[in-house]
């Protein structure tokens, strides 16, 4: 395999689809040693099959808004991958959303599942309807009527959608609504994320942001340090966040830094507890500005419009907002602050020169796929408890949690091992969530 080859044919045949190009180059070049080093994968073609999802669904959603108007949006399902399980992974409301962002998505979701060390395959869907500034009823009538043209693509062994940007607990309970009105049937684990009377996990809510700091105490420990009393930088102020920003602070760190689309909010004495649930108010609130919690504790939260949470001093960055949200000279920025660690919350937070710059000026950094795992761990922890229709308390599924990270790390550190003793993240985690799925994908045939 020659991933310059395998590029050049992608782009000529998707020309324009930035961010599905820079996720397969991503991959591709972490794992081009270890896949010529297996002839059958070459004779199977397993990358040429990798790289393509396996099906993608397009459809118009069409509601009416508060004033009676009739709105048109697009929905999209990109069922990946399902070599080691059904597809699984978010739904997206966003007015950014495109196919081509869907595709990566789904592409890294596939790896990331395989990281996880349950059977789940890689999806991704959503639409370019933009929540902000919505009222509940017209949010609840475009879940809706989304759900009536997604109904028969998905089940709880086929296709099991979850929340991601734009779509939280609210709408996976309109969604889940529809569904069952739909389908005619109580299948609680046709969704994930769901509310905790009627199926939900406990937990689930805060598990990406939980991961994501157990994924990074693994890795400071590993080099001999601790998250305790260290300065943490948090982009977004969604469900992701928060729930980095809750164990963050529970494991002894200080979150002196929170943004949003329009600024950051500087914490010079950490993020407090109020604070903490007031991002959930912020976000509910679909008015997209991090400059309410300014509004909401003068004094303790100083608000610098335009600016980014990189530019407050730091020792962690913890990107959990968007794709690409960090660039080379946010990078730049972050080392002149303090930095020495980034641990990408959000998926492909990093642009590819952000993560060359972390990596050769020896800051640590790891990608995505490993670091925010929790939230689809959970998700699959909350599809086997619904199945058994059993419900485990937070202790269980924090522990399930803990595990799960653990292995993640471990894995990456198994294949991401340098001749020098240092971890190189990005090719660990590709490597082995690569190797399980083309091992998987070799041993059902060419399907």
């Amino acid at each position: 395999m020659k991933t310059s080859e395998i590029m050049a044919t992608l782009q000529a045949k998707y020309p324009g689809e930035n961010e599905y190009l820079q996720a397969v180059q991503e991959v591709l070049e972490s794992v081009e040693e270890v896949y010529n080093q297996h002839p059958e994968f070459e004779q199977a073609k397993i990358v040429e099959r990798m790289v393509e999802p396996d099906r993608i669904f397009t459809f118009r959603v069409t509601w009416i808004d508060d004033e009676g108007c009739v709105q048109t949006n697009t929905g999209y399902r990109v069922q990946f991958n399902s070599a080691i399980g059904p597809y699984k992974g978010g739904l997206r409301f966003h007015k950014a959303v495109t196919p081509s962002m869907l595709k990566f998505l789904g592409f890294e979701q596939t790896f990331k599942n395989a990281l996880t060390t349950l059977p789940m395959g890689g999806a991704k869907g959503g639409s370019d309807f933009n929540p902000r500034g919505r009222s509940d009823a017209e949010i609840m009538r475009f879940c809706q009527a989304f759900m009536t043209e997604l109904w028969q693509c998905i089940g709880p062994d086929q296709d099991i959608p979850a929340g991601d940007v734009g779509v939280g607990g609210r709408e996976i309970g309109y969604l889940y609504g529809m569904y069952k009105k739909l389908a005619r049937e109580y299948n609680t684990g046709v969704l994930t994320g769901k509310g905790s009377t009627w199926g939900g996990s406990v937990l689930r809510p805060e598990a990406t942001g939980y991961g994501a700091l157990y994924f990074t105490e693994n890795l400071l420990h590993r080099v001999g340090k601790d998250v305790k009393g260290c300065r943490i930088a948090l982009s977004g102020f969604g469900n992701v966040a928060w729930g980095a920003a809750k164990k963050a602070v529970e494991l002894g760190a200080k979150v002196v830094a929170v943004s949003g689309p329009d600024g950051v909010c500087e914490i010079p004495g950490g993020i407090t507890p109020e604070m903490i649930d007031y991002m959930l108010v912020m976000r509910a609130s679909n008015r997209d500005r991090v400059e309410d919690m300014a509004d909401k504790f003068p004094g303790q939260a100083i608000f610098h419009a335009g600016k980014k949470a990189w530019s407050v001093k730091c020792d962690i960055a913890l990107p959990c907002a968007f794709q690409n949200e960090l660039s080379e000279a946010d990078a730049e920025e972050l080392a002149s602050n303090g930095c020495w660690c980034c641990c990408e919350v959000s998926n492909m937070g990093c642009q590819p020169g952000a993560i060359r710059y972390f990596q050769s000026h020896g800051i640590y950094f790891a990608p995505g796929k490993a670091v925010n795992a929790g939230g689809v761990a959970t998700s699959g922890l909350e599809m086997t408890q619904n199945a058994e229709h059993i419900s485990w308390s937070g202790k269980e599924v924090d522990e399930k949690l803990h595990f799960i990270m653990n292995s993640i790390h471990e894995q990456c550190v198994k294949y991401g091992t340098q001749p020098d003793g240092s971890v190189d993240y990005v090719k660990g985690a590709n490597i082995a969530g690569f190797m399980k799925v083309a091992t998987a994908m070799l041993e059902q045939g060419i399907i």
